[in-house]
């Protein structure tokens, strides 16, 4: 009785260790069934044993494919049957994705964010007058906060104003008009009083009773 324990040191490896050893083994033998109907015919009850053991699948769109997918993984891909979805390849399985771009424009300035990027580009489209200036100013101020936000430090209207020219790619140049933005100090209180609001503190029922040991 000994000789016949199994241990995992000497057991092949499993492919998908969610579905046990138990189910590889059932895949193992219908890959081996020399008559192809009835390989098919055990190859959907296997599907059927598989999706009961993972209920969770039946609310993932395509969850028959996925099934189906994933027992000829388990078949090392050698399982010859009739899949209503097809069978896939390994090379489509070892395909790595394409590596997806940073959407930052201008890692020069991550502090800032892709939003202002996008006003900026909205406040260049806009026709010039008090609407624009407007846009201009507010950016500007909110460049400042975000600016004051990554480095605590007050921070000089003109810095902010050559970051505008920059990325604005001149098209917009605040350094001539004679204008001043926020004060530091208002934009740093402002920002508190936003995180506090998210943020609120619930008084304790007990506030200001004395402790008692």
């Amino acid at each position: 009785m000994i000789d016949q324990l199994e241990y995992n040191t000497e057991r092949d490896h499993l492919i998908i260790p969610e579905y046990g050893r138990h189910i590889q083994k059932m895949v193992d033998q219908v890959t081996e069934i020399e008559d192809r109907e009835e390989r098919n015919n055990m190859a959907k009850a296997i599907i059927s044993v598989m999706g009961n053991l993972q209920p969770h699948l039946r609310d993932v769109p395509d969850f028959q494919h996925k099934l189906w997918d994933q027992l000829f993984i388990m078949s090392d891909f050698k399982l010859d049957v009739e899949s209503p979805f097809g069978k896939p390849s390994k090379e489509e399985l070892a395909e790595r994705p394409e590596p997806l771009g940073y959407p930052q424009n201008f890692p020069k300035y991550r502090f800032y964010g892709n939003n202002i990027k996008r006003m900026i580009d909205v406040a260049v489209g806009w026709e010039k007058g008090e609407m624009r200036d407007a846009l201009e100013y507010t950016i500007a101020n909110h460049m400042k906060k975000c600016f004051l936000n990554w480095n605590k430090d007050t921070v000089e209207d003109d810095v902010i104003f050559d970051h505008l020219f920059e990325l604005s790619k001149g098209d917009i140049n605040l350094r001539e008009k004679d204008e001043t933005l926020r004060e530091s100090e208002k934009l740093i209180r402002a920002t508190k009083k936003a995180k506090a609001a998210d943020h609120p503190v619930k008084k304790s029922k007990n506030y200001g009773r004395k402790k008692r040991y």
